[in-house]
């Protein structure tokens, strides 16, 4: 694949760039939490993780799906996640950071799901009838991470010395990587004025309101706002990405064409 077939080298349209942006978000962090089936402290938690990375790829695939019928180029899911390199992706950092220990991915998830349920919440209104109906969908998944992980992060920082450090410290990593989730570019001021897309920016206090109501209940400190990362929206990532990839596209990159 030369790089002039990669879709975000020739955007049509900022709905589509929207909808990349919002589908990478979902297959990578669906992936992170795929790599603790096998590895999760509990059979049931190994469970849960397992549900919520599920989530998350049907949330991608839907996207995928919607990305290829507004490209109108033919391209279907297996294009989008399999076919594109590191700087063609527009995920957020935060979703590609590594897993680290426990209190880090149930603190991330926190986080992510803290402000992906009014999000999709939000994303049930939009004039797009295709982005609604997955918002009315998937804000109830999202309400589901949301409570578990909050569960899980007061239970970690209230508990012994030990969790509670993990779980600070996984608090203070993470948190420079928020900012970027309530960024408003170009591509999206446009259509949060056509009201086809929630503006993020309005959902900041509400999310800093019910982060500080658990992080006050897991006796963790709330972290200074400060200078937050950036770049993932517009394909500068991490180094992280590149072996989160290179495991995710194997298959399809030793086997061009195979299908299930």
């Amino acid at each position: 694949m030369t790089m002039t077939d990669d879709p975000l080298t020739d955007i049509d349209t900022a709905l589509l760039a929207y909808i990349l942006r919002l589908a990478d978000d979902q297959l990578v962090l669906g992936h992170r939490l795929s790599e603790w089936v096998g590895s999760a402290p509990l059979l049931e938690e190994e469970l849960a993780i397992a549900n919520m990375g599920l989530d998350l790829i049907g949330q991608a695939r839907a996207l995928y799906a919607y990305a290829g019928a507004v490209e109108g180029r033919g391209h279907g899911e297996d294009h989008f996640a399999y076919l594109r390199d590191v700087p063609h992706y527009a995920n957020a950092l935060l979703v590609e950071l590594p897993n680290g220990d426990f209190a880090f991915t149930m603190a991330r998830q926190f986080l992510y799901a803290a402000f992906m349920e009014p999000f999709w919440t939000a994303m049930a209104g939009s004039g797009d009838t295709t982005l609604a109906a997955l918002g009315t969908t998937a804000k109830t998944e999202l309400a589901y991470h949301r409570r578990h992980c909050a569960e899980w992060l007061v239970r970690l920082g209230d508990g012994t010395e030990e969790s509670h450090r993990r779980a600070q410290d996984a608090i203070d990593l993470l948190w420079p990587y928020t900012g970027e989730l309530f960024e408003v570019d170009e591509t999206l001021r446009g259509l949060i004025e056509r009201g086809m897309a929630p503006d993020p920016a309005a959902l900041h206090d509400g999310w800093l309101r019910n982060v500080g109501t658990v992080l006050a209940e897991a006796t963790l400190a709330h972290p200074d706002g400060g200078w937050m990362q950036t770049g993932g929206r517009t394909g500068r990532h991490l180094e992280h990405l590149g072996y989160l990839l290179a495991e995710l596209q194997y298959l399809q990159r030793a086997y061009p064409g195979a299908e299930w």
